[in-house]
Order: structure tokens, then C-alpha cells, then sequence
């Protein structure tokens, strides 16, 4: 049985140190992370090697639920994948782990009450703007990524991965920004 970690965040500029501490301090031989949204399985390739990897017996740790996903329905998913290779998933704060029968039930509420807060903080979010707009005080979000510098190696003959290896960001995000010239 080989204890494997995943750590996720969000975007480049949140820290995963926390995270592998934790999945350290639990004896994860082997711990992969990413700076990619939650939103979806899409673009997450660390996730996907580390389900591909795992072998019967193995132990799928993160340090939070939404390390996995923000909707129920995928981190639902997850989890089966995960049991279809023989393996089982362990979330360390609150410490439930589907390797007994309750672990299903807790990690399921658990997903629901995640993406349930989820939407709450969207839907404030959306009044904060809308009230900001009608004061006249939205500006919009910070952008965190030089578009023009984007452009620019890009033109000059650099392909999205290696864009986004320069610029520190996701592939997605740079595709973002040469789909939107």
C-alpha cells in the first residue's frame, strides 16, 4: 500500500506549502500538486496521473475535500475512480476516509455542504459587484497576467506550454488570452 498525496490551488499566486506539510506529516511517499481551478477535472493533469498511478491497496490523500473538486458530482467521480483501481481516498481535515461505509456518506454531505457554500460565495460576490457597479466603483478583477507579454512571445514564436512556463500561469490561461487578441 503506497500513501500518495495531492495538493491543489487555485491560482499562481496562492501557496501549497500547507498542504504538503500536511500530506508530508501523514507519510504520502509520493505527492503531486498543481496551481489549476477545482471548478472541473479539466486541465488538471496532476490529478489525472495521480489516478492513473494508483494500484490496489493505495491510499489517495489531500489535506481538504475541495482539493478535489468544487462540485459533488466530480468529486464524487473521483472517488469511484479511485475504488475501480482497488484504492481509497482519505480527506484529512475533517479526517474521514472511504475505506469504511460511513466515509461515503460523510465525504458526500461533505461535497454537498462544499459546493452548497460555494455557490453562497458566488451569489455575495455577484451582489458585492452589482452594488459596486451601481455606485460607480467596479473596476473589474486584478489581472494577474501581462497580456501583452503573452502576445509578445507569442509572436515571437513561443508555443502555449512554453508561454506558460515563462510567464508562470496555466496553459489554459494563456489560451485564454490569444483566443480573446
Amino acid at each position: 500500500m503506497t500513501k500518495i498525496g495531492y495538493a491543489r490551488v487555485s491560482t499562481t499566486d496562492q501557496d501549497l506549502e500547507v498542504q504538503l506539510a500536511k500530506l508530508k506529516a501523514q507519510g504520502c511517499e509520493i505527492i503531486r500538486s498543481e496551481k489549476v481551478s477545482g471548478a472541473s477535472r479539466d486541465g488538471r493533469r496532476e490529478l489525472k496521473t495521480v489516478i492513473d498511478f494508483l494500484r490496489p491497496g493505495d491510499e489517495l490523500m489531500v489535506a481538504r475535500l475541495d482539493r478535489l473538486g468544487r462540485d459533488t458530482r466530480d468529486v464524487l467521480n473521483i472517488i469511484h475512480d479511485c475504488e475501480q483501481k482497488g484504492a481509497f481516498v482519505t480527506v484529512l481535515d475533517p479526517y474521514v476516509s472511504t475505506q469504511g461505509d460511513m466515509g461515503h456518506l460523510v465525504i458526500t454531505v461533505l461535497g454537498m455542504v462544499a459546493q452548497m457554500e460555494r455557490r453562497f460565495i458566488k451569489d455575495r460576490q455577484r451582489d458585492g459587484i452589482e452594488r459596486a457597479k451601481t455606485n460607480g466603483i467596479y473596476k473589474g478583477g486584478k489581472r494577474r497576467i501581462d497580456r501583452e507579454g503573452v502576445l509578445a512571445l507569442k509572436h515571437g514564436g513561443m508555443t502555449p506550454t512554453q508561454i506558460a512556463a515563462e510567464v508562470g500561469c496555466s496553459r489554459m490561461q494563456v489560451y485564454r488570452i490569444l483566443n480573446h487578441q
